[in-house]
């Protein structure tokens, strides 16, 4: 077997190989003195067929056999002794199509190898860690809040119309031309007026009404409605106010804090302020990791594959378009056009995804079978009864298991760094963490 270099321009390569007659041919007879005790014909005892025989029956449908070992063996042989590592799935054409048996066998291989990644050190890196406490100012908001979804209503004085934010305790019957229709009726029904968790315009209609009074709600049900019988028709609601009732926010107190699972006001405050800070943490974290990327593109330089280039520039163009065509949900719109700038972000990401791959391995990160597990669980929460089919789904399908592992990988990896790198802390306010991470989003 023989491989001679045609190409090696930048991370292009090219190689030429040649399989000769004779390698195939012993490669032949090695598979068929292998499966000789095996096989039985007509005329001869099991394993005493003749070899002569053998070949004539097995010899052409194991040769392509033997061609595709042959020239996948000095492939992996390639890689093996130049340490090169392909960007994508190399490009293997055989040459001479007029082969015939008896004939060497010709390959043309070509690729983009993968760059050497320089060393890189961390030490001099500096990096800014932003630390945000939770103000007296933000856990009071909070509880607010929280008291203003524990709220009660108490019943207004006798006669007093009903205002928005008000409940009003209604009976009511819907009806089309005139029929009532399932699903169109309710008794001692408790509607928060301002909740629009009624049909558009219907809970308008109800402000300035009293208790004991009758009236007709007339809407129209939207034209996209989830029941089809009704979608786009005209409705009339005849409603019976039974009470009017106004809100009265939750005391903020010991009372407050149990219906919320605290022992008392001052835990849960406590619990508030946690969960404010690793929020605030989460965030400052975001900055951090996009301040590190920024140090590292400006840092290390390398040539980049043009295939994983363009192949990143045209996924980001797609994606951008959709953001920019909402509507469109399918994929069977025209050829989008990459720009210079689609180009420039996706040479920055190609550089990172390859210096943190290869950082990662070096450190010998690894996502372990309990952080898998805790992704998949978390994306299972997104469809709420079919979490066991979501996480068998996640199971069989390799692609979407190596999406959930990547940020994972990256996040550890970019913590490796961090740990080496100089790092000081900087306390701001909620709104200065805010202003930052909002830069982010317009970058």
């Amino acid at each position: 077997m023989q491989v001679t270099e045609t190409l090696n321009e930048g991370l292009k390569r090219g190689y030429a190989i040649t399989v000769t007659a004779a390698e195939l041919d012993e490669k032949v007879n090695e598979k068929l003195v292998e499966a000789q005790p095996e096989i039985e014909m007509k005329g001869f005892r099991k394993g005493k067929v003749p070899m002569a025989l053998l070949k004539k029956q097995f010899g052409q449908r194991l040769m392509g056999e033997a061609m595709q070992e042959s020239i996948d063996g000095a492939m992996n042989k390639h890689f093996e002794d130049s340490g090169d590592r392909p960007a994508l799935q190399p490009e293997v054409k055989m040459t001479n199509e007029d082969w015939k048996e008896g004939d060497d066998v010709n390959v043309e291989m070509s690729y983009e190898a993968l760059p050497k990644i320089p060393e890189v050190d961390f030490s001099g890196v500096e990096l800014e860690k932003l630390v945000v406490k939770a103000e007296d100012e933000a856990v009071t908001e909070a509880l607010t809040n929280l008291a203003e979804t524990a709220k009660e209503f108490e019943a207004r004085e006798e006669g007093a119309a009903a205002e928005d934010g008000d409940q009003v305790v209604i009976d009511f019957v819907g009806r089309i031309d005139g029929e009532a229709f399932d699903g169109g009726a309710g008794d001692d029904y408790p509607l928060t007026l301002g909740s629009n968790s009624f049909i558009p315009g219907f809970e308008e209609q109800l402000v300035g009404t009293k208790a004991g009074e009758e009236k007709d709600v007339t809407v129209s049900f939207p034209e996209e409605y989830g029941a089809e019988h009704l979608a786009g028709k005209e409705a009339v609601f005849t409603c019976t106010v039974k009470e009017v009732k106004a809100p009265k926010a939750a005391e903020i107190d010991d009372e407050l804090a149990k219906k919320f699972g605290a022992d008392d006001l001052d835990a849960l405050k406590g619990q508030i302020s946690e969960r404010l800070e690793a929020e605030y943490a989460g965030a400052a974290r975001a900055v951090l990791k996009r301040g590190l990327l920024d140090k590292l593109d400006a840092l290390v330089s390398f040539d980049l594959p043009p295939s994983l280039v363009d192949a990143e520039a045209k996924q980001i163009a797609h994606q951008l378009w959709h953001e920019d065509n909402p509507d469109v949900q399918g994929h069977d719109h025209g050829e989008i056009e990459t720009t210079e700038e689609h180009t420039k972000l996706a040479e920055r990401r190609v550089r990172l995804g390859l210096l943190l791959a290869e950082l990662g391995q070096k450190a010998e990160v690894e996502v372990t079978d309990a952080e898998m597990t805790q992704a998949i669980m978390a994306q299972a929460r997104q469809y709420p009864g079919q979490e066991r089919q979501f996480f068998e789904f996640i199971q069989q399908n390799a692609q979407m298991q190596q999406q959930l592992r990547a940020p994972i990988f990256e996040d550890k990896v970019v913590d490796h760094i961090v740990g080496q790198a100089k790092v000081t802390e900087k306390e701001i306010s909620k709104d200065e963490l805010q202003k930052a991470v909002e830069e982010l989003e317009e970058e």
